[in-house]
């Protein structure tokens, strides 16, 4: 089976078919099984229960395979009666519409199983760009189970909300950011960390939500123990789970009423899957985590402004009120407002132009800092007063 080639779901629920114990699995189950596959974590290293031997297969092949294992596991046990694929189809035509236009041109028309693969692709991967690569942990893939999320909110009542997507999303950065905080030392990764999420924070949420609030959000087994996951990679980017952080999930875990033990098996197994895979993930050998992503997404950014420049150019000149705020964010900080009018304009022109369409994934947000700061180099030095000219 090749997840990168056409054909391979059919292929796949073949294989399954024959091979489907997982399906069976209790949710506490499943759960497990998918965290041990490092899909949770946003390294994928096997497949659920070992359901695919991995053989030849690459990290975002077996995350393919994995998103759709996962899909298959909750349309099985909320019992619907619906056809898999079109049900799947449905549910991201019902995501794009609250969200972005990244499935463009594959949505609509006939419901099949390479429509499907396409959306999955599209889901996954982004031109095999760096940060997929080498801060996806972050960034796009260790939020996948989102999806895996909102569909079972999908199949139980046939709709899926914005605010539904806006809260969860608000309540993983709400409490990765206050675990981050709980450190009564902070050392220079933790304060680079922090400055990154609330970056990320400031353009990408429309409504702010406390801790309070994110914990009264998460009310099924599946939010709850995701959200503590997410706390637990979050401790451990700097390699080390300190006394404050284990404090801090051990309180998490009471405040989402999860027994002790579950929280101490999540320390565990994020220990676990990190130290033993630590040689074959990218992001993990670099002794800084933080300089590397800010090095690599510059990179990144700047190839991406620079390929697209004169059309970008065009739609910026052309949006009077953005170019206004951009000018005025190179002197002083943008109020809630002026920053969330920021972000959906320059949304619109993201999807414009497909090469930007990493910025609308989920996590592309955190790019959007970098992006905004080389704007002045893109536009007429009247844009920037203060500018220097490079000599070279």
């Amino acid at each position: 089976m090749n997840p990168s080639a056409t054909g391979w779901i059919k292929k796949l629920q073949q294989v399954i078919s024959k091979e489907n114990s997982f399906l069976n699995f209790s949710k506490e189950q499943f759960y497990v099984a998918l965290r041990n596959s490092g899909f949770i974590y946003g390294h994928n290293i096997k497949s659920i229960s070992n359901s695919i031997k991995k053989t030849d297969l690459s990290d975002e092949e077996i995350c393919k395979i994995n998103l759709f294992l996962a899909l298959k596991y909750i349309h099985h046990n909320t019992h619907s009666k619906r056809d898999l694929i079109e049900s799947i189809i449905d549910f991201y035509t019902e995501i794009d519409a609250h969200k972005t236009s990244v499935f463009q041109g594959l949505l609509g028309g006939k419901k099949s199983r390479s429509q499907l693969e396409k959306i999955i692709h599209k889901r996954i991967q982004i031109n095999d760009n760096i940060i997929t690569k080498n801060f996806n942990y972050f960034v796009i893939n260790a939020l996948l189970f989102m999806d895996v999320l909102a569909y079972n909110q999908y199949l139980k009542t046939q709709h899926i909300s914005s605010n539904y997507i806006k809260k969860l999303e608000a309540a993983i950065e709400t409490i990765s950011l206050d675990v981050l905080q709980s450190k009564i030392i902070k050392t220079e990764y933790d304060e680079s960390l922090i400055k990154l999420f609330i970056s990320s924070r400031r353009y990408q949420n429309n409504a702010q939500i406390n801790y309070t609030q994110a914990i009264l959000f998460l009310k099924v087994y599946f939010e709850k123990q995701y959200i503590l996951d997410i706390a637990c990679m979050a401790t451990w980017g700097d390699k080390i789970i300190d006394n404050d952080e284990q404090q801090f999930l051990y309180q998490l875990g009471k405040d989402l009423k999860l027994e002790h033990t579950l929280v101490t098996q999540s320390i565990e197994a994020v220990n676990s899957f990190y130290t033993t895979n630590k040689d074959n993930i990218a992001l993990l050998s670099s002794k800084n985590i933080i300089k590397t992503f800010y090095d690599n997404s510059s990179k990144l950014v700047s190839k991406l402004i620079n390929r697209n420049g004169k059309r970008l150019k065009k739609e910026l000149i052309q949006s009077k009120d953005l170019m206004i705020l951009l000018s005025q964010s190179t002197v002083r900080d943008l109020n809630k407002d002026e920053q969330k009018k920021v972000q959906e304009q320059l949304f619109d022109i993201f999807k414009s132009i497909p090469s930007l369409a990493i910025f609308i994934l989920p996590g592309g947000a955190l790019l959007l800092p970098l992006f905004v700061k080389f704007i002045p180099k893109l536009l007429p030095s009247a844009f920037d007063d203060n500018r220097i000219e490079d000599d070279n």
